[in-house]
C-alpha cells in the first residue's frame, strides 16, 4: 500500500493528498493559476489538479451527441436520457476528450473503467465520478495533460533520435459542484514508453496500482476548506 502526505492545494484552500515524495513542480516552472501539478521523484508520472468551469447540461449533452461512438453508447446506453448520472458521465467525458490535442487528430481515447460515481468522504454534497482512460498519441506533449516535456534531456513517450507512439494511463477524479459551477479535476497520468522500453511490466502495473490508490486516497481526503476560491 501506498503513503500519501496531506497537502494544502491553492493557498490552502483545498486539502488534499498526494504520494509520499512527489515534488511539487511550482517549484520548478510557472504553473498556471488554476492548476495544481506534482511530479513522481522517479518516473515519468503527473499527477494533476484543476479548477475548470462547469461542463454545463446542454454542452455535456450536444459534445456527447457530436461524438457518440461505441464506448460512449456502451458507457451510457443507445438513447442516453438527461439524467443527473448520464449528464455527469458526459461531463466526464468532455473532459477527457478535453486533454486531447486540439482537434484530437492523431490522438485515440480508450475507456479501460467507465466514468461511475463515488461518494466523497469530507465533499458529501458534491456528486464525484473516477474513472480509467488510456491515450495513445503520436505527439509527445500536449500542454493541457501537464506531462512533462522532458525530465532528463529526452521528451516523455519519445527517444533521441526522434518520437514515438505515446501512450498514457488517465486515472482520474471527477468533482461536480453545482452551486459554484465548477469542475475540480483530477488526473494522474502514467506514460508506459519509460516502463515499455526496458520490459518492465511489473514496474507499469505498480505504478498504475499507484494512481488507483491516489484517487481513492483522494475520495477519502480532498477537502473545500475556502469556498471562496470559487468566487461569489
Amino acid at each position: 500500500m501506498a503513503t500519501f502526505t496531506s497537502q494544502d492545494l491553492y493557498g490552502g484552500a483545498i486539502k488534499a493528498a498526494i504520494p509520499e515524495g512527489w515534488l511539487d513542480a511550482s517549484d520548478l516552472r510557472q504553473i498556471p493559476d488554476h492548476q495544481e501539478l506534482f511530479l513522481s521523484p522517479i518516473t515519468l508520472s503527473t499527477l494533476i489538479f484543476e479548477i475548470n468551469e462547469r461542463v454545463s447540461e446542454e454542452t455535456a449533452l450536444s459534445s456527447l451527441q457530436s461524438t457518440l461512438n461505441n464506448q460512449a453508447l456502451d458507457i451510457l446506453g443507445p438513447n442516453p436520457e438527461a439524467s443527473p448520472d448520464t449528464i455527469d458521465k458526459a461531463a466526464a467525458l468532455y473532459h477527457l476528450n478535453d486533454i486531447r490535442d486540439g482537434d484530437g487528430n492523431g490522438d485515440t481515447l480508450r475507456i479501460v473503467t467507465p466514468p461511475h460515481q463515488v461518494s466523497l468522504a469530507k465533499l458529501t454534497n458534491a456528486r464525484a465520478y473516477k474513472g480509467i482512460a488510456v491515450i495513445t498519441s503520436s505527439t509527445p506533449e500536449r500542454a493541457r495533460s501537464g506531462v512533462p516535456t522532458s525530465i532528463g534531456g529526452a521528451a516523455a513517450g519519445s527517444s533521441m533520435d526522434g518520437p514515438l507512439v505515446f501512450t498514457v494511463s488517465v486515472h482520474y477524479l471527477l468533482v461536480r459542484l453545482q452551486e459554484q459551477e465548477t469542475d475540480i479535476l483530477v488526473f494522474l497520468n502514467v506514460p508506459h514508453k519509460e516502463f515499455d522500453g526496458r520490459g518492465d511490466s511489473r514496474g507499469l502495473s505498480r505504478e498504475e496500482e499507484l494512481a488507483s490508490e491516489t484517487v481513492d486516497a483522494l475520495v477519502e481526503r480532498l477537502e473545500v476548506v475556502d469556498w471562496g476560491l470559487f468566487g461569489g
